[in-house]
């Protein structure tokens, strides 16, 4: 194991700094294209998603205990995030909206909420991850082929009466741009031989962030194609446009600050909520998924990180930042590159803040048929066939809840899908509970000459498995033996020892001996032996 020095304040390892500064300098180049394409796809201005970036470098990087993990804007909230834009038709009554979802966060936080990520389906978990995945390829789609205009409209497949998906891939089919469609082919291309084995292994190579390479040879595709003929390469809103601030005074007011005036609208407060709950389970996910690929297993606080990313939403919102939290795919980047402490995700962002004051003039020669394809394959990842197999696999019981929330997200929006994902989730379990409450096994006594039905009750037997029990118990044949075990049963719901025990009394009459053994061990009472048993016979 490694030897750990740390600063006992910051919680880094000394010991470790050039893996650390490998890491937040590989994670810092993947970060740059996808604050942008995020905050483009969010409908927000495109600083927004780089001061989103640098707060979770350095906000939430200095305040969190998590050793690895990185934060910044996260595909996961651009559904949300383009929805409360749009709701609230104002984006600094969104940038208070941010901030409260900032403090709810916090209060979470407080309230030991932490554990919230294990009440919800991984079903439904994978089901939304995968509906995201799908929603950011279909609205890749026209930039690849080089529309650019409307880049921000609705993720809605059918909105009525409002511009939407379908319609932007009807007036894309018109406006192709020829330099547009080469350097998303080159692009899709460099991710292809990114993945393959020989690229995957290299020394060199595996160190180089994919979308990385993707940038630079957009720009120099596009900039090899204006040497050759100014008029075909893609310039005006075909290119990131990030302002260019001439001095510190024109650089602070690229900054926007919340309307406080917005205060009494309900639709901020509902968008709050809205923020709060998805960056909050976002987190909690990818946090959990730090923690794994951490090669000396450590764990984070779920609580306090809850609290750390309340406070860096709280700093994002105030200063014109897009809602932000926890990012596995910047995290892994930065921990296969060789970082071990939270190092990296300081120099992260504090490589971002640097970029965005001295390079902003380089960042505007990116095109965003670049940025499409790094988050067409990022949706690609996120809903690829494997994961459908894989759901798949696991039952009905799975993939049913898994197939409902894709397509409810997909046909209302984000919070909508999850909820009927959950109670379609809920259905299941409550079904599987009923269908596993007992098993029954029925043999022949022949001491007895008669028939001996065993039932063994499940762990949990809770009032949802009174009906099938009661069902089972109707149907005992007369003259025989019918043994109930709740001896492993750790919860026996009193209404199910009722039916039973209210039983006897039929039993009696059809001639039925009803022998009903209780596990009477109190989990609080140590002193009880887990033998110690209650049984009562019913002849």
């Amino acid at each position: 194991m490694e030897t750990l020095k740390k600063n006992t304040h910051l919680g880094i390892d000394l010991s470790n700094v050039q893996g650390d500064i490998r890491g937040g300098a590989i994670s810092f180049l993947v970060a740059v294209p996808l604050c942008l394409g995020i905050a483009l796809a969010s409908g927000a201005p495109l600083f927004a998603g780089i001061i989103a970036g640098i707060v979770g470098g350095l906000v939430v990087g200095a305040v969190s205990r998590s050793s690895l993990s990185i934060s910044g804007p996260e595909a996961g909230l651009i559904i949300v995030t383009l929805g409360a834009i749009q709701s609230l038709g104002s984006f600094p009554a969104f940038l208070l909206a941010t901030c409260l979802a900032g403090i709810i966060q916090i209060g979470l936080g407080f309230a030991r909420a932490g554990m919230i990520s294990n009440f919800f389906p991984s079903s439904v978990i994978k089901g939304m991850l995968a509906g995201i995945g799908i929603i950011l390829i279909i609205k890749q789609l026209p930039h690849l082929v080089g529309y650019d205009a409307d880049a921000a409209e609705g993720f809605a497949l059918f909105q009525p009466g409002g511009f939407n998906i379908i319609e932007q891939l009807h007036m894309a089919l018109g406006q192709f741009r020829g330099v547009a469609i080469l350097i998303s082919v080159i692009s899709l291309f460099i991710f292809y031989l990114w993945e393959q084995p020989a690229f995957k292994q290299h020394r060199v190579t595996r160190n180089i962030p994919a979308a990385l390479v993707v940038v630079v040879l957009g720009i120099c595709t596009n900039e090899l194609v204006r040497m050759i003929n100014p008029q075909w390469a893609l310039q005006g809103n075909h290119l990131v446009q990030l302002p260019v601030p001439e001095n510190a005074a024109e650089f602070l007011n690229l900054f926007t600050f919340p309307d406080f005036s917005q205060w009494n609208n309900p639709l901020v407060y509902t968008s709050a909520i809205a923020i709060a709950l998805v960056a909050s389970l976002e987190a909690l996910l990818a946090i959990e998924a730090s923690d794994e690929l951490d090669p000396l297993k450590r764990k984070t606080p779920t609580n306090h990180e809850l609290k750390a990313q309340g406070i860096g939403n709280l700093v994002s919102g105030l200063i014109g930042g897009i809602p932000l939290t926890s990012v596995i795919v910047r995290s892994s980047v930065s921990i296969n590159a060789g970082a071990r402490t939270k190092l990296a995700a300081l120099i992260h962002g504090t490589l971002l803040l640097v970029c965005v004051v001295t390079l902003p003039t380089l960042l505007n020669k990116m095109p965003w048929a670049s940025l499409a394809a790094i988050l067409l394959v990022t949706g690609y990842k996120l809903a690829r066939i494997e994961i459908v197999k894989a759901v798949f696999a696991e039952g009905v019981s799975k993939f049913i809840p898994f197939v409902v929330t894709v397509m409810a997200i997909l046909l209302t929006d984000l919070l909508s899908g999850i909820a009927i994902g959950m109670v379609t989730g809920i259905f299941f379990i409550l079904r599987d509970h009923y269908l596993n409450a007992h098993r029954i096994r029925t043999d022949w006594d022949s001491g007895e000459d008669r028939t001996r039905i065993y039932v063994k009750l499940g762990d949990h037997v809770s009032f949802l498995s009174k009906a099938r029990l009661l069902k089972m118990l109707k149907n005992v044949p007369a003259n025989s033996i019918l043994e109930i075990d709740g001896t492993a049963s750790s919860y026996i719901d009193s209404d199910v020892v009722t039916a039973i025990r209210n039983f006897g009394a039929v039993a009696r009459q059809r001639n039925i001996q009803l022998i009903f053994l209780e596990n009477t061990t109190k989990e609080f009472q140590p002193n009880y032996a887990r033998s110690e048993l209650k049984m009562e016979v019913f002849e």
